[in-house]
């Protein structure tokens, strides 16, 4: 049953020139993120570790697609290697907001009662917050770095997850194939892990990729408030607000940078739109008629 949503998901995919974009553009987020130490043109300009004044705020050029910046780095390498950078941000947030907020929600949910309700009231502690304010206040107080903006991200936004599991779980859960899971005896674990949870998670996976873009966005926001990862480190925020100072002498080392969160925000928002459209049955079954895939 899951591979044969993965195919009608792909081939909805396929049939749509939007969704089919947003495929690519974070399939090749994702290939440049792993492979990007590898194929850098100038390894030593994309580390921070070397510095050539004498080729500083030089113009895009064959040498330099993307041009250099103040201390003579290649803007293009740094780029590229931010990417690496951007998807540690976007798996890390959303990986680790999954782990504290599913198996909260799925508690809650599942277990009700004053349990349900003492985890339930943490979470509307938090939801009381703007998540961006909250992780500007977290990162304030861990300090930059790399780990410290995983953490503080995914702290302001674990709680979306366990509200979104809470309330699929209080609707499965009452569902007759839950009930005789119960009447043969199985273990409340084992309902919640292998009955439950598979079919409570579809927001979930439509959320996920909507968070990645988010949490690059908001990553990039940190960095720009000098509240994420430290200098020299290529981050794609890092490097706009490295080129804004300059930003009437050199457009090039802010806009680049830039226009790689917003191409890579946009593909993770088409591709969580298509998977959102596949998830849905009656909405599948009319796009499938619609598009004769």
């Amino acid at each position: 049953m899951f591979l044969e949503d993965i195919r009608v998901t792909f081939k909805l995919i396929k049939s749509s020139l939007t969704s089919m974009i947003g495929f690519i553009i974070v399939l090749g987020f994702l290939l440049i993120g792993i492979i990007a130490p590898y194929i850098l043109p100038y390894p030593e300009d994309a580390w921070g570790v070397s510095y050539n004044i004498e080729k500083s705020f030089l113009p895009p050029s064959i040498e330099h697609p993307f041009g250099t910046d103040e201390m003579g780095r290649d803007v293009f390498s740094r780029v590229i290697l931010g990417a690496r950078f951007s998807l540690i941000i976007a798996v890390g947030v959303v990986g680790l907001a999954l782990i504290i907020g599913v198996p909260i929600g799925l508690i809650a949910g599942y277990v009700g009662g004053k349990i349900g309700e003492a985890l339930m009231r943490i979470t509307d502690m938090f939801l009381a917050f703007p998540p961006l304010l909250l992780a500007i206040a977290l990162a304030a107080t861990l300090g930059r770095g790399l780990l410290n903006t995983v953490i503080a991200l995914a702290i302001s936004w674990w709680t979306w997850y366990a509200r979104l599991v809470y309330i699929q779980v209080n609707s499965v859960k009452t569902l007759p194939y839950v009930d005789a899971a119960r009447v043969i005896g199985l273990s409340s674990l084992t309902i919640m892990f292998r009955h439950i949870l598979p079919n409570a998670l579809t927001p979930v996976v439509v959320q996920a990729p909507l968070d990645m873009g988010s949490a690059i966005l908001e990553a990039a926001g940190l960095s720009f408030l000098g509240l994420g990862v430290n200098p020299p480190t290529p981050e794609w925020g890092l490097l706009v607000t490295e080129g804004w100072a300059s930003i009437n002498r050199a457009w090039w080392i802010s806009f680049f940078p830039g226009l790689a969160i917003l191409v890579t925000v946009l593909g993770f928002n088409l591709l969580a739109d298509a998977i959102r459209e596949a998830s849905d049955p009656r909405l599948r079954r009319i796009l499938l008629v619609e598009r004769r895939v």
